[in-house]
């Protein structure tokens, strides 16, 4: 019986997994990995695939059940962080954006990140003015399919890609122009380095955001950049502290809490899970970012001592050690296999659910206007949040940000329009929206909608009675969190008992400690040198024996009383 347990045990053990990691490019790496293996093994495997030194910039990203985005932590078991079932499908992503992503060493490493910040305006995430737009996207015409031939590239050809959430006419003559008479002549390496340039001074630059509400109950997005902390609320930047401002992040359950040397900013997250994976991205950006060596990063908890809380430690290099490490990269630079735009309306999904080669244009329903009342006041109430100014400034910005650094105010206007990234890039589900007041949205704000969002609600097609009911749940929404305090106050009651309870554990302890002491024949060396002390001794004989008698005496009296009755 104890061979075949063994045996077993060892089976488990030997178990392989299927893996597959989907690239920057669309395509896919698959492998198997060992029950036990960690983390940094099968990142190591992707990087040595990918043939790329300059590694820390990027990380991997998985969903777990409960459709909540997580990393992938190295230093633990890639089997125990996937609740899924087998097959697992992870994302290959940049992780820590670099502050100046022109000055990285290998032009490998400048390609992934090119990648990634045109995946980030497609989808949204990287939101900017027209004019800025239209420059980063003659920038990636220029890249992907190279000068402007009449014979190949026929009038309106621009239009027939796909680089944001939404296009205009206007716009895509502007790309057009662009690519014909300021771009003729630069390779794909140039034309990709000025794309980086130009992204860089954007202000939702390295932006992941995280959707959230402030105390008042308005939508904003929270995000950490290699350069702070930001809150983004309609077509504004609200509020900006630099990484060397921030003393502390915390969370309690739903409600996350940034302290910095004058303010204390609280948040709330849609789940308790959300809140915790924001949490812990705000400590890994912090210390990449802040410190100075690896060697400086300490284990942060969640809360304070005797409270219940999480503890978290960021295990990688720091961003300052790994631009020392770039700069000793002396091999002849990797060959580059370019991955072609192909004209169509839509950029490929980066969604966890099936893979979509395209995404066609949806055709706007007619809806009842009680429910675009409602989504226009929720977008009216983000424009209208009050904002805390500092007199801090933008000095923190490398020198192509310069321009902007004589600015004494945290707000900034990011864009013409309102910041509503693609609902398939949040970390984090929205789940106190439904389904149908998503779409509703996100086609006012003008954003693309997935496949398998179009079907679902075209499967079910609110009724007259149904619109109603969503334009009071809509309604509802736009009240939610009204009462902060009440919220407050029962997490200090909390706070409190669990203080108290702590407390009384302790006095348990030391009365079982006490106990021993006094009453075991325990022949401890620790024991015996405590009770030869003389205070434990003047204890024992002025406190203890007399306080014993006393105790004796009462239960002696009180037995007697009962067999009397």
């Amino acid at each position: 019986m104890l061979s075949r347990l063994m045996s077993g045990s060892s089976r488990s053990l030997e178990r392989e997994y299927s893996c597959t990691v989907r690239l920057l490019d669309d395509s896919e790496y698959t492998c198997t990995i060992q029950r036990d293996a960690k983390g940094q093994y099968l990142f190591d495997l992707l990087c040595h695939h990918l043939n790329l030194l300059e590694k820390d910039y990027f990380g991997i990203r998985f969903v777990d059940p409960d459709k909540q985005r997580h990393w992938l932590e190295f230093t633990k078991s890639v089997v125990k962080q996937l609740r899924s079932q087998p097959p697992f499908t992870m994302c290959f992503r940049v992780k820590f954006y670099p502050a100046d992503p022109a000055a990285l060493k290998e032009e490998i490493t400048r390609y992934l990140v090119f990648l990634q910040i045109k995946r980030d305006l497609y989808h949204g995430r990287l939101l900017c003015k027209t004019s800025d737009a239209a420059l980063l996207a003659a920038y990636i015409l220029q890249a992907e399919i190279g000068d402007y031939d009449p014979g190949k590239h026929p009038e309106g050809y621009s239009s027939k890609f796909q680089f944001f959430p939404k296009h205009s006419e206007k716009l895509e003559r502007k790309i057009a122009e662009i690519h014909k008479t300021e771009l003729s002549g630069q390779t794909p390496a140039t034309s990709e380095l000025n794309f980086l340039r130009k992204a860089q001074t954007l202000e939702t630059y390295g932006v992941d955001p995280h959707p959230c509400k402030d105390v008042s109950g308005n939508a904003a997005f929270l995000a950490f950049t290699p350069f702070g902390f930001v809150v983004l609320q309609g077509n504004k930047r609200v509020h900006f502290i630099k990484w060397n401002e921030v003393t502390k992040l915390k969370f309690e359950g739903k409600t996350f809490y940034l302290y910095e040397k004058k303010i204390i900013l609280t948040y709330f997250a849609p789940t308790p899970e959300a809140c915790k994976h924001l949490w812990k991205c705000g400590i890994e950006n912090q210390a990449f970012y802040k410190l100075e060596k690896s060697s400086q990063v300490r284990t942060v908890s969640s809360s304070n001592l005797f409270f219940k809380g999480s503890r978290f430690r960021y295990s990688g290099r720091v961003a300052k050690e790994v631009m020392e490490s770039s700069a000793k990269i002396k091999r002849e630079p990797p060959e580059i296999h370019r991955a072609g735009m192909v004209p169509s309306r839509s950029c490929p999904s980066i969604t966890h659910g099936p893979r979509l080669s395209s995404v066609p244009r949806t055709r706007r329903r007619a809806v009842h206007i009680s429910i675009m009342e409602g989504l226009e006041s929720l977008r009216d109430s983000a424009h209208s949040t009050p904002v805390r100014s500092s007199s801090h400034g933008d000095t923190f910005l490398p020198h192509v940000r310069s321009s902007r650094a004589d600015s004494n105010e945290r707000v900034a206007v990011i864009a013409d329009e309102a910041y509503s990234p693609a609902d398939s890039v949040l970390p984090t589900p929205v789940a106190e929206h439904s389904l149908e007041l998503m779409l509703l949205s996100r086609q006012i704000n003008g954003a693309t909608c997935s496949i398998e969002e179009e079907k679902e609600s075209e499967a079910s097609t609110p009724t007259a009675a149904e619109v109603e009911a969503l334009g009071a749940e809509l309604r509802a929404l736009c009240q939610g969190h009204g009462r902060p305090e009440e919220e407050q106050v029962n997490k200090f009651v909390l706070s409190v008992l669990r203080l108290l309870l702590v407390t009384m554990g302790l006095l348990f302890v030391l009365l079982l400690l006490l106990i021993i002491l006094t009453e075991s024949d325990l022949d401890i060396a620790f024991f015996r040198d405590i009770r030869q002390t003389p205070e434990f001794e003047q204890f024992h004989y002025q406190y203890f024996c007399p306080l014993r008698r006393w105790f004796a005496c009462k239960i002696r009296s009180v037995v007697s009383l009962l067999i009397d009755t």
